[in-house]
């Protein structure tokens, strides 16, 4: 049986009673290039899957610190059905799913 994970406490008590202008207003481009543009893993971690389930829509994430094993997760992950995952490291975010979920190309169509 595994180890308990140890509580790390958060402080999110002093965060809600504090008053609303302790906080600095920001746009919605500002928390986009932030957070979107401007992600950032730790020293620690090589990689993160995020895996969402198509019928439950659960989703579940995976943390890896050495390429190998994140290298074995994708390729388990490439032969599963009804998943789409993305794939996070310090250089970029891919985000891949199923063969089968893909729009089907008429060639009739083509202009």
């Amino acid at each position: 049986m595994g180890k308990k994970q140890p509580y790390y406490d958060n402080n999110w008590d002093l965060y809600k009673s504090a008053p609303d202008d302790f906080f600095i207003q920001h746009t919605f481009e500002e928390l986009m290039e932030w957070k979107v543009a401007g992600w950032e893993l730790p020293a620690t971690v090589c990689c993160v899957i995020r895996v969402q389930n198509q019928e439950s829509k659960k989703v579940k994430e995976h943390v890896y610190r050495s390429a190998a094993a994140a290298k074995r997760k994708v390729k388990k992950l490439m032969t599963e059905e009804d998943i789409e995952f993305t794939v996070c490291d310090h250089q970029s975010i891919h985000h891949l799913f199923p063969e089968n979920s893909l729009p089907i190309e008429d060639e009739s169509d083509d202009i």
